[in-house]
């Protein structure tokens, strides 16, 4: 390692003097003007990681939902996953170590890691539209030169396609062709085939209206509508022609302000979706004949794809494991009609996306979603193959085609991450093999009213959670209150949790009527304002 030339480099990537920041499931995020140093410092420890591994790893230049102005940096680990936990620590460190101490960190982390640094270094870089993005991504690039790393720059790309890419760099082409073409034709190919099966019968070409958050989704969808189009017809709007990316669209702002994007003509009863800022979160909704708008979450998503894979998986008659995973944000009427009417086992865990992919991977084949759009279906190795073998010897027709339906639903999810692009050709493909509407898609159950509040707090520590954060153990007596409280509501349930990133502590609660949801979050915030330490104004009845 050549500290002098990394000292020199640094001095043009300064920090600034006071900035903190922690590496989190989203990476670093901030404004984009702080972020200079730390995009030269992650091309650093990209090199160290790949060393490590000896794979390629991936540097991905987003914030994702975040305002225009943000950005943000994440580190892709050799099988298109999060970076791993002990990495995360030293990506903190490293984003936080003082110019003067950058080099030691830099031996430190290479000795705790155990790097050999004669072991060659290889670094993908992707990177959203926003207008920081290209002098960021350049910093990155000094980063991985300076310590003699070689790279490839993808340029924009969503943050799933920088994801398939490593897998399949790491996988030796197995997993697809790590290019942006082998993308679009994996998952167009897969889309192709398993609509094949459906019925011609309706409108006979599919149209879906997509908001793509003045994003880079519009772009890649653009690109890749062509592949797909004798199956469905998508019309782009928030195409980034005009709008501000995010801003009054998106997936993230459709699903907190429970109303249609900017920029959308909606009429009655047409499918809309809405990508976030890097395309990795999707959602759906529509307008009814009275123009009421009905919001399709990532729950719902959820129900529609493990009871459609529970059908072929019947069908082969193989004992391969199907489990879906939520967190204590789904809505209780998704969690009852999966175990209930589906009879398909559900699995709860912490808040994060590497908490639900991480119990995902216990299953054969493991759904995730979260409420906010953001998942995907991950089959194990023995599984895939498992089913490939099945769609070649299976004798019976019948069972032969349910095979290979699977062999093309597997080929169809991004398995390396959550992708809104891979979850709307599944959707799309699943609505048109079913002849589902997208209302009838909406009646599989009848989401119970929640209510969702923050409360401030002076220290939000005095908060500790168990049971996947559905019950307090800290401070004493609130778990009780809150016990004593949910016992006054039909269908009721509430849990609070402390938020990763401030001093404030997050409020559910469900009850049979919205009005009953509204009073249980209230009171229940009101407990915590009183028991944990609760400042400024004490939450108020009707917000």
């Amino acid at each position: 390692m050549d500290l002098d030339a990394v000292t020199k480099q640094s001095a043009l990537h300064a920090k600034p003097d006071g900035l903190t920041l922690q590496y989190g499931t989203a990476g670093f995020r901030t404004k984009a003007e702080h972020l200079d140093h730390v995009m030269f410092r992650m091309g650093l420890l990209a090199v160290l990681r790949s060393k490590q591994t000896k794979s390629t790893i991936g540097v991905m230049v987003t914030a994702s939902h975040n305002p225009e102005e943000d950005n943000g940096v994440k580190l892709v680990d050799p099988l298109g996953e999060m970076l791993a936990p002990s990495w995360e620590e030293h990506a903190t460190c490293l984003a936080n170590a003082e110019e003067q101490d950058l080099p030691r960190v830099l031996v430190d982390i290479g000795e705790k890691a155990a790097v050999n640094l004669h072991q060659d270094a290889f670094v993908v870089i992707g990177r959203d539209t926003r207008p920081s993005s290209e002098k960021l991504s350049q910093s990155v690039i000094d980063g991985v030169t300076v310590l003699g790393g070689q790279f490839h720059d993808y340029g924009l790309l969503t943050t799933p396609q920088l994801h398939y890419m490593v897998y399949c760099r790491n996988t030796s082409g197995q997993y697809g062709k790590a290019t942006i073409e082998g993308y679009y034709q994996k998952l167009s190919a897969a889309f192709v085939e398993l609509t094949k099966q459906a019925s011609c019968s309706g409108d006979g070409q599919r149209t879906l209206k997509v908001d793509c958050a003045n994003g880079i989704g519009a772009l890649k969808l653009r690109e890749m509508k062509h592949y797909f189009s004798q199956g469905l017809s998508v019309q782009l709007f928030n195409d980034g022609t005009k709008g501000k990316l995010n801003h009054l669209c998106g997936a993230d702002f459709v699903k907190s302000h429970q109303k249609p994007p900017q920029g959308i003509e909606m009429k009655s009863n047409e499918r809309c979706c809405s990508f976030d800022g890097d395309a990795d979160r999707i959602i759906y909704y529509y307008h009814d004949a009275d123009g009421q708008f009905h919001l399709v979450d990532g729950d719902k998503i959820a129900a529609l794809i493990s009871s459609f894979l529970k059908e072929p998986l019947l069908e082969i008659g193989d004992s391969l494991s199907l489990g879906v995973v939520q967190t204590a944000y789904a809505n209780g009427s998704s969690t009852r009609y999966l175990e209930e009417v589906m009879k398909v086992p559900v699995y709860c865990t912490k808040t994060g996306v590497k908490h639900l992919h991480h119990k995902a991977q216990e299953f054969d084949i493991g759904v995730y979603f979260e409420a906010n759009g953001h998942g995907t279906v991950l089959f194990s190795k023995a599984a895939e193959m498992k089913i490939k073998q099945l769609a070649k010897e299976l004798e019976e027709d019948k069972k032969r085609k349910a095979a290979k339906m699977l062999e093309n639903v597997i080929d169809l999810f991004n398995q390396a991450t959550g992708d809104a692009i891979s979850d709307m050709l599944v959707i799309e493909a699943i609505l048109a093999l079913k002849g589902l509407t997208v209302q009838q898609w909406d009646a599989l159950y009848t989401d119970l009213p929640n209510r969702q509040l923050k409360v401030k707090v002076a220290d939000r520590q005095v908060i500790s959670t168990t049971d996947a954060e559905r019950q307090a153990v800290k401070p004493p007596g609130l778990q009780e209150a809150i016990n004593e409280l949910v016992k006054k509501y039909r269908l009721s349930r509430a849990f609070v949790r402390p938020s990763g990133t401030e001093d404030i502590v997050r409020v559910y609660a469900e009850a049979d009527s919205q009005e009953n949801a509204d009073s249980l979050a209230y009171e229940v915030s009101l407990a915590v304002f009183q028991l944990a330490g609760g400042i400024g104004e004490r939450p108020q009845p009707g917000f």
